[in-house]
């Protein structure tokens, strides 16, 4: 008895596989498809997390999460789970899901490589920088100025969160923006408390920054972050609500 065929595409006139019945040329753009549900859901908790309206500690009921994001539970889950997995929430047996609270050795971990990352950014940056990138930086730093003089501690880590993004691009090294981007979401996670505290100290920290990256100076860029972000580490641990030994 005879196999059926396989359904393998045709094969045009050079040999190649072609879509089985070609397809005429005004049905070969592909409609883009929206981001599944659960990513979606997943990225509005994982922000939620990272801006602190769902604070360290605090208990996440399924319910109430779907109902806020107009959703229902099983997105939900999929996201905690997922959310799980990444070190953002914990599930604990019995209790359900809890927002992880990070303790002052995680946030010790992350923040010193981040440190060694961004010195090293700066300094390459300094080395590649054109007028117009300089030009930018002095508007990114304009834009954390102002959120510091509005109080406005979300605008303050979005600025900061711009403004290091773009000193890591002018780098120029693939590799490092990788590694950077990896950290960048939980370094964000771990500034929000100290955004306004650090506030002034930190804006005029990036000014210097800047003159060096404009001067070219690799070796004052690469002092400058270093220091920058040791300040920033030790912040974290001196802030208000930090635990005490």
């Amino acid at each position: 008895m005879s196999q059926p065929a396989s359904p393998l595409p045709d094969r045009g006139p050079s040999g190649r596989r072609t879509a089985k019945g070609s397809l005429s040329s005004t049905a070969a753009k592909r409609v883009e498809r929206p981001a599944p549900l659960r990513q979606v859901v997943y990225e509005a908790l994982a922000e939620l997390i990272i801006n602190r309206t769902l604070e360290p500690g605090q208990h996440l009921v399924e319910a109430d999460l779907a109902e806020y994001l107009g959703v229902s539970r099983q997105p939900v889950r999929e996201a905690l789970q997922r959310l799980q997995s990444e070190g953002w929430v914990d599930l604990r047996p019995a209790q359900g899901a809890f927002v992880h609270l990070p303790t002052d050795e995680e946030a010790d971990q992350l923040l010193s490589v981040r440190g060694v990352l961004e010195a090293h950014s700066a300094k390459l940056a300094a080395g590649n920088a054109k007028p117009e990138d300089i030009r930018r930086l002095w508007e990114l730093q304009q834009a954390g100025v102002d959120a510091l003089h509005e109080e406005d501690t979300e605008g303050l880590v979005a600025a900061n969160a711009a403004l290091h993004a773009f000193i890591t691009e002018l780098s120029g090294n693939a590799v490092l923006a990788e590694l950077i981007g990896l950290v960048d979401r939980r370094v964000r996670w771990y500034y929000t408390p100290i955004a306004r505290p650090r506030g002034r100290d930190a804006w005029n920290e990036h000014d210097e920054l800047i003159h060096a990256i404009s001067d070219g100076d690799v070796d004052a860029a690469e002092r400058i972050m270093a220091k920058h972000t040791e300040r920033t580490r030790q912040a974290y641990h001196e802030r208000p609500e930090a635990p005490r030994s």
